[in-house]
């Protein structure tokens, strides 16, 4: 249980001012580097979804939950490995034009790697990559050869294979707490 592992956390909470920070504020007071962050708005109207990557054992990403799932504001949290959920991540890589003209290596690169042209200008050529952080990082390299002006990443975007645990939380709730009301 010791083994270090890659872990998806998924927060819901409201949209409102400083909970980002004091979810980031949890993770990063205990020490944990954040490997990747993405936020958006969820399936459930007002509710905002952080995706948020972090290597830990199983026993602290456990902790780590329960203690994010402590926050005030935070509807509910949960975690998963990579077999629960499938997920992407966006590349951008911007590349010189004019080795595009030179030869038809940067165009194989970009078939080879299933990616596409968004923006063609006289001196640049931005491509995109959609897939998991090898498969970006593949075409990164692969692109070196030929020169990047610029190379940025997004951050995990991940469903969960199974229905939205959120979901069946908030019912829950609901069916608990309507029950005392009444």
């Amino acid at each position: 249980m010791n083994q270090i592992n890659e872990y998806t956390l998924t927060v819901f909470s409201e949209n409102i001012e400083g909970i980002g920070t004091r979810i980031i504020g949890n993770i990063t007071k205990r020490h944990i580097n954040i490997e990747s962050l993405s936020v958006s708005k969820s399936s459930i109207p007002g509710i905002h979804r952080f995706t948020i990557v972090v290597n830990l054992t199983h026993d602290r990403v456990r902790k780590l939950v329960a203690q994010i799932d402590k926050q005030v504001d935070v509807l509910k949290a949960f975690y998963y490995d990579n077999s629960e959920i499938v997920y992407q991540e966006i590349a951008l890589y911007k590349v010189p034009a004019q080795v595009f003209h030179e030869s038809e290596t940067s165009e194989m690169l970009v078939r080879q790697h299933n990616a596409r042209i968004l923006r063609i200008e006289a001196e640049y050529i931005v491509i995109e990559k959609t897939g998991h952080e090898a498969e970006t990082e593949a075409l990164f390299e692969a692109l070196q050869g030929i020169g990047v002006y610029e190379f940025v990443r997004s951050g995990r975007v991940a469903i969960v294979k199974q229905m939205e645990r959120l979901n069946t939380y908030l019912s829950e709730m609901e069916r608990l707490y309507g029950s005392i009301e009444s």
